[in-house]
């Protein structure tokens, strides 16, 4: 068999290589995957939401081939030869003065350069966050819907070719064949028992015999003209939109912005919070951010004013936890809504206050929480806060998480380690 290859050449075709591009992103997925890590871990949080030139080496992405082996005699066709006659000795590859010059290396590798693939925005960003999610979002809210699915609903006689039932349509064909050829079949019927008792008889060549057998084969025509599927028969496979519930959730983003969080520490938690806000409106529909900023006191404040304030002052932490525990009961009923929270700060609070954050955390706030993350930046030893919040994390495996940032570069490796996708074991 005979492969045949078809390349579009038109100049007009626009986005004619998506579908190879897709498959070869499929196809090299590890490769992509890891040059993409290691591109993340090089560029600022400005430069987060572009694409990125990535490179993979060229013996990963190489095609297996078939060649001839070793020995043997086998004659070579050199198409545009003007150099070379039967029986010249033709120099191995890479002997002679080649191109490299005076600075060729004396090493007998052969190497390759890698391969260079551009990753546009949205190929970046669907690599970098497929495996991320919200940990337990199993809640869903039946008040608010602007999901459908589609569902069969029976058949109807119009649509698409693609939805043709093609059982029901010659079922219907076969039923509409019998209605129409019924009377005619029967009249055929009559006239050939008739004619049968003619012919017993010997009067076959009579009159009346030659008009029985005209008239039996004009209806067997007119049996035979009948179509075996007409438009009247088609049925199409009817699908509705019906509601579908949605799920809805909340994400709490609580900084620290007191004297003790320094410029490099607020950058950090800003960073941190900025990739975890573009996470959740890439990633999620029905999703509200509630931003509060606490020093002495906590304030519910919008994205601009979260990320850009330079309002500062004391350290009261308990005070963001009691905004956080108020605005919940206001406003999002945990039967309804998948409630989550994310806690940046140094540590640093007062002595008496970390116990408070404590019971306020475990007692009050986790019990209706799918998922509460806590992130210390802190290049030093844990302050008491960590400490505190290690009772609330073994009272609570698995819906609460501590990380420590030290620097920069640990906000990508802790943000996927905090919302990576998680395995759900099947009974």
């Amino acid at each position: 068999m005979t492969g045949v290859r078809i390349v579009d050449r038109r100049f007009d075709s626009k986005n004619k290589s998506a579908v190879n591009r897709a498959r070869f992103i499929r196809r090299f997925k590890t490769q992509i995957s890891k040059a993409v890590a290691e591109a993340i871990s090089k560029r600022g949080i400005a430069d987060m939401d572009n694409g990125e030139k990535i490179g993979i080496p060229a013996k990963d992405i190489s095609e297996p081939q078939f060649r001839f082996g070793k020995g043997g005699v086998r004659h070579d066709v050199l198409t545009g030869n003007d150099q070379y006659h039967a029986g010249d000795e033709l120099e191995r590859a890479g002997e002679g003065s080649g191109r490299g010059g005076s600075q060729a290396s004396n090493d007998s590798a052969t190497h390759e350069d890698d391969f260079a693939f551009h990753l546009s925005r949205e190929e970046f960003l669907n690599i970098f966050f497929e495996d991320l999610a919200l940990p337990h979002l199993v809640k869903t809210q039946l008040a608010r819907i602007e999901e459908f699915k589609r569902v069969r609903a029976g058949y109807t006689q119009s649509g698409v070719p693609t939805n043709i039932n093609v059982v029901r349509s010659m079922r219907g064909a076969a039923g509409r064949r019998i209605a129409v050829g019924s009377p005619w079949r029967r009249a055929v019927k009559e006239m050939e028992e008739r004619l049968e008792q003619l012919e017993n008889c010997g009067d076959g060549d009579c009159e009346e015999a030659q008009h029985l057998r005209r008239e039996i084969g004009r209806l067997l025509k007119r049996i035979e003209k009948v179509p075996f599927i007409d438009t009247f028969d088609l049925r199409f496979n009817n699908r509705i939109r019906i509601p579908a519930p949605s799920t809805q959730a909340v994400m709490f983003c609580l900084m620290d912005v007191s004297g003790s969080m320094d410029e490099e520490k607020k950058q950090a938690a800003k960073r941190f919070f900025m990739l975890l806000y573009l996470f959740l409106r890439r990633t999620y529909r029905h999703i509200d951010v509630v931003f509060i900023r606490h020093h002495t006191q906590a304030f519910e404040v919008d994205e601009d004013e979260f990320f850009h304030s330079r309002e500062s002052g004391g350290t009261v932490v308990s005070s963001a936890l009691e905004l956080m525990q108020k605005i919940v009961r206001e406003r999002y009923s945990s039967s309804a809504w998948n409630i989550y929270g994310a806690q940046a700060s140094d540590g640093e609070n007062w002595d008496s206050d970390s116990p408070r954050c404590r019971e306020i955390l475990g007692g009050q706030i986790m019990p209706y929480v799918q998922y509460y993350a806590y992130i210390e930046i802190t290049a030093v030893e844990p302050q008491n806060l960590w400490h505190e919040y290690e009772e609330v994390a073994a009272a609570w495996p698995g819906r609460f998480a501590m990380q420590r940032i030290a620097g920069l570069p640990d906000i990508y490796p802790v943000f996927h380690e905090l919302f990576r996708k998680q395995l759900v074991a099947v009974a």
